[in-house]
C-alpha cells in the first residue's frame, strides 16, 4: 500500500474521528440541557400551581374575616344578604355559609339543600381559627375546597372555592403534553391532578419529578414528567448538528456549542438588560414600634417592573438571580437607589434604620463591604441607619470570614439582624457565632400566637433569648390587633406587616412616614389639649 494511499486512509479515519466525537458531546450536552430546562420549566409549574392555591386561600380567609369584624354570625336574611354580596364580589367563594360545631351546614349562600352531611371535621376547643378542607365536587380535575372560620362561639363562617380556580394549565407545550400534575392540601387531600403520566408505572431513571411546598400553607405541589418529553423537543437540534458534522468540523463545533448554550445565555442576557434598565426597584415596608406607634424605619424589599407594568414577585426571580450570580449587581443596584429614593427623609429623621437584605453568597468574599461603603459613606444615610439583614434559611459556608465581614460592619456603624429565626439552618449557631444585633421573628410563628400554645411558646423564648443577649427583636408578617397585644404582653417593641402597610414603593413610603409623623403629633396636641381642659376645670372647681 502506497504512502499516499495510507496517508489517505489515515486523514479520512481523523476526519471521521473528529467529525462523530463531537456530535456524540454535543448530543450529551444538549440532553442534558434539555433536562435542566424541563425541569426549571416544571418548578416553574409547581410554583405557580403553589401561588394560586396560596393566594385564593388567602383572599377567601380575608373575605370571611371581614364577615367576622362585621359581626356577621347567623343565617337570619340580613345576614345572608352580606353572604351573597360577598359571594358576588369574590370571583373565587362559590357559596358561603354557616356550620355548626358538627362541621355541618346550617345555611348557605346561594341556597342549597341542605343535606346534613358534615363538610368540616368536628370543632375543637384549641383548634385553629382557619381550617381547608377538600369537598367531592370536581371541575377537569380540581375539586371543591372549603376554607372555614372559627367565630368563638360554636359556629364557623365557611366558603366553597370555585374549582376552576385552581383548574389551571401552566408550561410550556412540550412540558403540558406528557407530564402529571398533582396539588396536595397537607399529605393526604388532593386537591387537583391532571395528567395521566406517572413514575410508578414507568421506568425511574426516565422521570422528572419536581416538588414544590408551600411556605404559608401545608400545601404542595408535584409535577413529574418523563425525561424523553425534554430529549424530543431538541430533535432538531441534534439533526443539525449531526448535519454540521458531517459537512466541517469547526463549524459543527461552533454550531453545537451556540445551540446548546443559546436559551440559557439569552435568559441570562435578558435579565442582565434587565438589571442595566433599573427594572428591579426596591419597595419599603415600615417597621414599627409597636408601644409608641412611631414608625421605626423600613425594610427594603426587591420587585422586578416589567416595560410593560406588568410586576413580577420575587419567588418568580430571586431563585435564578442568587444562583448565576446577578444578585450582586440587582443587590448594588438597589441601596443606589434607596439613596437617591429616600436620603432626605432619613436625614431629617436620623433614628430611621434602612434594612438591606443579603444572602449567603454575599459572605463568601469582602466585595459587600466594598459596596456598602462605596454607596453610603458620603451619602444622606448613614452607617449607624444601615441594617444588614442575613437570612438563615440558606448557610453560610465559611462562618469565620463571615463573622470577620460582620464584625467589619458592625465597627462602621451598621446593625446585623438574623431574619427568618427558626426557620433555616443556623440556628442557635448563627446567634453564636455571627455577632447579631437583631432577631427578626418569622411570620409563620405569628400567624397563631395566642391560638397556638408551641408558637407562643416559641415566640416567648425568642423574646428571653433576646433580653439575656442585648439583642433586639421584631416580629414579621404581623395582620391583626390580637397578634399586636399578645406581642406587647410578650415583651416584643416593634413589628412589620400588612397591619401596618404593604411593601410599598418610595413615593408611597415617604408620605406613610409624614403621616405617621402627624397622627403622633395630633394625638399628643389633643391629648395636651385634654390636659389642660382637666386643669382648668379641676382648678374651678376649687
Amino acid at each position: 500500500m502506497s504512502r499516499r494511499y495510507l496517508f489517505f486512509v489515515k486523514a479520512v479515519l481523523v476526519a471521521l474521528v473528529l467529525a462523530t466525537a463531537p456530535l456524540f458531546v454535543v448530543n450529551w450536552i444538549l440532553n442534558n440541557h434539555a433536562a435542566s430546562h424541563a425541569y426549571f420549566e416544571m418548578e416553574r409549574m409547581g410554583e405557580r400551581y403553589v401561588q394560586r392555591a396560596e393566594d385564593t386561600i388567602s383572599e377567601t380567609v380575608s373575605a370571611l374575616q371581614r364577615l367576622d369584624r362585621d359581626n356577621v354570625q347567623t343565617c337570619d336574611a340580613e345576614d345572608r344578604v352580606l353572604f351573597q354580596e360577598l359571594a358576588s364580589s369574590e370571583g373565587a367563594i362559590e357559596a358561603i355559609g354557616l356550620v355548626d360545631s358538627a362541621g355541618k351546614r346550617m345555611c348557605i349562600v346561594p341556597d342549597q339543600k341542605l343535606t346534613g352531611q358534615a363538610i368540616l371535621p368536628m370543632l375543637r376547643q384549641d383548634g385553629p381559627l382557619v381550617g381547608i378542607g377538600m369537598l367531592e365536587r370536581e371541575y377537569l380535575g380540581a375539586r371543591a375546597a372549603v376554607v372555614s372560620w372559627d367565630l368563638r362561639n360554636g359556629y364557623r363562617l365557611f366558603a366553597e372555592i370555585t374549582p376552576a380556580v385552581i383548574a389551571i394549565d401552566p408550561g410550556p407545550d412540550f412540558i403540558r403534553s406528557y407530564r402529571r400534575v398533582e396539588l396536595r392540601l397537607g399529605a393526604d387531600l388532593l386537591w387537583y391532578s391532571s395528567g395521566g403520566y406517572s413514575s410508578q408505572e414507568n421506568d425511574s431513571s426516565n422521570t422528572m419529578v419536581a416538588n414544590i411546598q408551600s411556605e404559608r400553607y401545608p400545601l404542595s405541589a408535584m409535577v413529574v414528567a418523563p425525561r424523553s418529553a425534554a430529549i424530543a423537543n431538541i430533535q432538531d437540534l441534534k439533526v443539525i448538528s449531526a448535519a454540521a458534522c458531517g459537512a466541517l468540523v469547526l463549524l459543527f463545533v461552533a454550531i453545537g456549542v451556540w445551540y446548546s448554550w443559546r436559551p440559557e445565555n439569552e435568559a441570562h442576557d435578558d435579565f442582565a438588560a434587565a438589571i442595566r434598565n433599573g427594572e428591579f426597584i426596591p419597595y419599603y415596608q415600615p417597621v414599627m414600634d409597636i408601644e409608641t406607634g412611631k414608625m421605626r424605619g423600613c425594610e427594603v424589599l426587591m420587585r422586578w417592573r416589567r416595560p410593560n407594568g406588568i410586576m413580577v414577585s420575587p419567588g418568580q426571580f430571586m431563585a435564578y438571580a442568587e444562583s448565576t450570580g446577578h444578585i450582586f449587581d440587582m443587590t448594588r443596584s438597589m441601596m443606589l437607589q434607596t439613596v437617591d429614593e429616600v436620603g432626605e427623609l432619613y436625614e431629617e429623621n436620623p433614628d430611621f434604620k434602612l434594612s438591606v437584605n443579603l444572602f449567603a453568597g454575599h459572605f463568601k468574599n469582602r466585595e459587600i463591604i466594598g459596596d456598602l461603603k462605596r454607596t453610603y459613606e458620603n451619602s444622606k444615610i448613614s452607617f449607624q441607619q444601615i441594617v444588614v439583614e442575613v437570612t438563615e434559611r440558606y448557610p453560610l459556608e465559611d462562618m469565620d470570614l463571615a463573622r470577620k465581614m460582620i464584625a467589619e460592619m458592625q465597627a462602621m456603624g451598621l446593625r446585623v439582624a438574623l431574619d427568618d429565626v427558626g426557620t433555616g439552618h443556623g440556628g442557635m449557631a448563627y446567634l453564636q457565632k455571627l455577632g447579631i444585633d437583631i432577631i427578626k421573628i418569622d411570620k409563620m410563628f405569628i400567624d397563631n400566637i395566642g391560638d397556638d400554645d408551641s408558637s407562643t411558646t416559641i415566640v416567648d423564648s425568642m423574646v428571653e433569648l433576646a433580653d439575656n443577649l442585648g439583642m433586639g427583636i421584631i416580629a414579621e408578617g404581623v395582620e391583626n390587633p390580637d397578634q399586636i397585644d399578645r406581642l406587647r404582653e410578650l415583651g416584643v417593641t416593634a413589628a412589620q406587616g400588612y397591619y401596618f402597610a404593604k411593601p410599598m414603593p418610595a413615593s408611597e413610603y415617604i408620605a406613610f412616614a409624614h403621616k405617621v409623623e402627624e397622627d403622633l403629633l395630633a394625638a399628643e396636641r389633643k391629648a395636651a389639649d385634654e390636659a389642660a381642659r382637666a386643669a382648668e376645670a379641676a382648678e374651678a372647681a376649687a
